[in-house]
């Protein structure tokens, strides 16, 4: 783990830089999208699956594609759980969806806000959505065709970092998704292909689990 938060899973080698040719990738936004909502979660106990999660997501490794969480994680700026939680909270994540078939290729996550109570953190960084930061790095160190992927969130900020990235993306209706306006929203700008009720519905409306990604 650096200082921007990324994990990868352990699925994937050293360096992916140099696969050819480029796959394309599904980015998921974490809270309100694979897992329930739970504000500033930093305890693994408090980890609940979206219902149909696991199994949109084992739906979306069957066909191949790669499986991309990218979360703000700003509770560790704000002092309220050690960046060692989150590690935790992923470990955990991956036994739940292991109980499906189901994996996250890799985790990108942002420790970082720029008005920050931890010094260390205190920062206006490229990594934080709406910035595309984590999105672009996993393309570049997983050899990801980002304008062949989606960016899936429940959140304005999570489709501005996918649309600034290249990709498509889908709004949800489960997590701060449900408060959203979506007839306000720019879908042009935002690269805006579908409103989904949650992750199982969008994979299920998009055929990601019959499109067979070749490797």
């Amino acid at each position: 783990m650096n200082l921007l938060g990324f994990t990868a899973a352990a699925e994937f080698g050293n360096d992916r830089r140099t696969m050819t040719p480029l796959k394309p990738a599904v980015f998921l936004d974490r809270d309100g999208v694979v897992i329930e909502e739970s504000h500033f979660l930093g305890d693994r106990n408090r980890v609940r699956l979206v219902p149909g999660a696991g199994e949109a997501i084992a739906a979306l490794n069957r066909a191949g594609w790669v499986v991309v969480i990218v979360t703000n994680q700003s509770g560790v700026a704000r002092g309220i759980f050690p960046i060692e939680s989150v590690g935790e909270v992923h470990a955990h994540l991956t036994e739940q969806l292991r109980g499906f078939g189901a994996r996250i290729d890799a985790y990108r996550f942002c420790p970082h806000h720029p008005e920050a109570e931890v010094a260390d953190y205190r920062v206006d960084c490229d990594c934080r959505k709406p910035k595309p930061g984590m999105l672009l790095d996993t393309a570049k160190e997983l050899g990801v065709d980002l304008a062949a992927s989606w960016m899936v969130g429940d959140r304005v900020t999570d489709l501005e970092a996918g649309a600034c990235a290249g990709c498509r993306t889908v709004l949800v209706r489960t997590g701060y998704g449900a408060e959203v306006d979506a007839a306000a929203l720019n879908r042009e700008a935002l690269r805006l292909e579908l409103v989904a009720a949650d992750l199982a519905d969008a994979v299920h409306k998009l055929g990601l689990a019959r499109q067979h990604v070749a490797a």
